[in-house]
């Protein structure tokens, strides 16, 4: 095989690679419904965790949408020695929910769920454990399952910081919880407007 062919080979293998990378980012991250009618499954998956925790389905949607754009190997970036080596990551959040390390265990634990078959990278998994959380700051804070701005300050700063009221001096995290209230306000309005043709999807009926 030639240079040149080889070259051409490795270039494909890269372009393929990046297409199987991203092929799961939905095309709209801002349209709740696009991106529960073309990625399969997702709406039973989110449809399942509202059931099981109560949590809605755009809260759900909201917080994956911030906390990981929709990407389901999402990491945290990684520090850096003399400001251009890179070192460890900044925390261990991962996946879809950026759940990280500590809690994403006791989520299996409460939940009796595998460790290697459940994964951060499953969205339905992610989604679920998404909802336990929400479900959990609701009973353990008097939170309303519908209220995300609040619900995220409890996702960011855990039970006890919420309680303790950490997220009153960060300015910035107001800031984003206030964008996750925004975007789960957008995300129900057009929920309620497509829920029927997407159960009628779910269903099979076209």
């Amino acid at each position: 095989m030639g240079k040149a062919v080889r070259q051409a080979a490795a270039i494909a293998a890269l372009l393929f690679a990046g297409g199987c990378v991203f092929a799961h980012v939905p095309a709209d991250i801002n349209d709740a419904c696009s991106i529960l009618i073309n990625k399969r499954g997702w709406y039973g998956d989110v449809l399942r965790t509202e059931k099981r925790w109560g949590v809605p389905m755009s809260v759900t949607l909201a917080f994956v949408r911030h906390e990981s754009s929709f990407k389901k190997k999402a990491k945290q970036p990684r520090r850096k020695i003399l400001r251009f080596i890179p070192w460890k990551r900044v925390s261990s959040a991962s996946g879809y929910a950026q759940a990280i390390n500590k809690t994403w265990e006791q989520y299996l634990r409460e939940t009796q769920k595998g460790g290697f078959m459940t994964r951060r990278s499953d969205f339905k998994d992610a989604t679920d454990f998404i909802g336990w959380y929400n479900s959990k700051s609701a009973r353990l804070l008097k939170i309303k399952k519908d209220d995300a701005y609040k619900l995220y300050l409890a996702y960011h700063e855990g039970w006890g910081g919420y309680r303790k009221g950490t997220y009153k001096d960060k300015q910035w995290l107001i800031k984003v919880a206030r964008r996750v209230e925004k975007t789960e306000k957008t995300y129900r309005r057009q929920i309620s407007g497509c829920r029927r043709h997407l159960r009628t999807k779910r269903l099979g009926i076209f």
